[in-house]
């Protein structure tokens, strides 16, 4: 039984306000003293890393669509095991999930496999007595979801803060906290979202500071607290990586992390140990050299747009980097670490390990995706399916290689990526939790 307090934080839509309420709570709850467990509905990388600085612990993802909605709850006991209140930041509007396919991935079904009560932020910046007919919608459209409280943000005055609590009188639902507006606590974003907290340390830290400010002196803590405690239990056990039976045989699998290379999920690093690697993590941007030892290379997502000029100015490590891949050495590469192993990026030299030129584009590519495994690789065997998410404004020439890695079926039917001797290296996201075999077989590969 999982008994750990929690909260899901909600919104009717992007933009209301919910990652400076879920952080900043996140933040005061941590001040108080109390081991706060943080997480994120959907694929986001760069809110779990607010989160981090938050609390003082890894930021973890619950996606029912990439991990199944079997996996929500045991993934969530296994991050909030031992803490004292888990906060959960939804996505998009509360209702909200995969393009096409109901409720799965919204913030709602996530709140009904937690059984955790709701706090509705509702931007009430240009209505006053329409508040309450809103969160009505939303309390009544399922009746499974159950919203504990609502929090207003960005309120004018005193004046208009009276009027919005006189309309939610009638709704029924108890105003759990009031913030101003304070356009001093927002964060910056850029094409994919807020700047991660890796390249803006110092200003994130001011940043989650002031939203624990802002949360603690306009939210009531006891009654979020006291509503968090209502959650009943959950039954199941917590998710854990299986261990590797020979722990003595450690290869050791570089995983690229700094400024460029944020994207990654706290599950991957846990799977590899568990599955015997020894896990070391090194910079791009700085490092010229990979890890002694280093017998597998995983690449995840990031920003190597933003730093071409430096990864491309450290000519060493790239040398490193194809001589390994070169030798047949197992390589994991997603998103940015594809663009990292190409020809070039926006014509900067990068690895040349992939025949392939990457440029910025003015389009997003943003989704869920279904795949399938199109030729055996250091991560799957042919035919294994999976599912995953796609997150990019670049664009690669060509975008698959003679062997392609997955072939996708989800909007359209395509194929992407490059297997080449242990290379996998893709613009699809995945998450191995829902796939452990994955870190097995690529640690495996590995030992030789």
């Amino acid at each position: 039984m999982v008994s750990v307090p929690r909260l899901v934080i909600a919104a009717p839509a992007s933009g209301s306000g919910k990652t400076t309420v879920a952080t900043g709570l996140m933040a005061a709850f941590a001040e108080r003293g109390l081991a706060v467990s943080p997480h994120k509905v959907g694929p986001d990388y760069i809110d779990p890393g607010y989160h981090a600085l938050a609390t003082g612990r890894p930021g973890r993802n619950l996606d029912a669509y990439m991990c199944g909605p079997d996996l929500v709850a045991p993934l969530f006991a296994h991050g909030a095991s031992g803490c004292d209140l888990a906060v959960v930041e939804g996505v998009m509007g509360l209702y909200d999930g995969a393009s096409g396919q109901g409720e799965l991935a919204s913030t709602a079904q996530v709140s009904k496999l937690l059984r955790a009560p709701v706090v509705l932020v509702v931007d009430a910046s240009s209505q006053s007595r329409s508040v309450a007919a809103l969160v009505h919608g939303f309390a009544s459209w399922d009746p499974e979801v159950r919203i504990g409280g609502v929090i207003l943000n960005k309120v004018a005055s005193d004046r208009h803060e009276a009027l919005l609590r006189e309309a939610l009188d009638e709704s029924g639902l108890p105003v759990l906290g009031v913030l101003r507006r304070a356009p001093q606590v927002a964060t910056p974003s850029r094409h994919l979202g807020l700047v991660p907290v890796a390249e803006r340390r110092t200003d994130a830290l001011d940043a989650v500071r002031a939203m624990g400010d802002r949360v603690r002196e306009g939210c009531d803590l006891d009654a979020l607290m006291a509503l968090a405690r209502s959650a009943p239990d959950l039954s199941g056990a917590a998710w854990e990586p299986e261990p590797y039976p020979r722990p003595e045989v450690r290869p050791v699998v570089a995983v690229a992390g700094g400024a460029a290379f944020t994207f990654a999920y706290a599950e991957h690093a846990e799977l590899l140990t568990a599955a015997g690697a020894e896990v070391v993590v090194f910079d791009p941007l700085h490092d010229e050299k990979l890890p002694t030892g280093t017998a597998g290379l995983v690449i995840g997502g990031g920003f190597p747009e933003m730093y071409a000029p430096e990864l491309s100015a450290n000519e060493p490590l790239r040398t490193a980097v194809t001589d390994l891949a070169l030798s047949g050495a197992p390589v994991a590469a997603e998103c940015a670490g594809l663009l990292y192993l190409a020809r070039e990026l926006d014509g900067r030299p990068m690895c040349g390990v992939l025949d392939a030129s990457a440029r910025m584009s003015e389009r997003l590519t943003l989704g869920y995706r279904q795949a399938v495994a199109v030729a055996d690789s250091v991560l799957a065997v042919a035919g294994t399916r999976l599912r995953g998410h796609e997150f990019h404004r670049t664009v690669l020439e060509p975008g698959a290689g003679p062997t392609p890695a997955w072939g996708l079926h989800q909007p359209e039917r395509r194929v992407e990526g490059f297997v080449q001797g242990g290379v996998h290296a893709s613009y699809l996201h995945t998450h191995w939790a829902a796939a452990p075999e994955v870190a097995r077989r690529f640690v495996e590969r590995c030992r030789g």
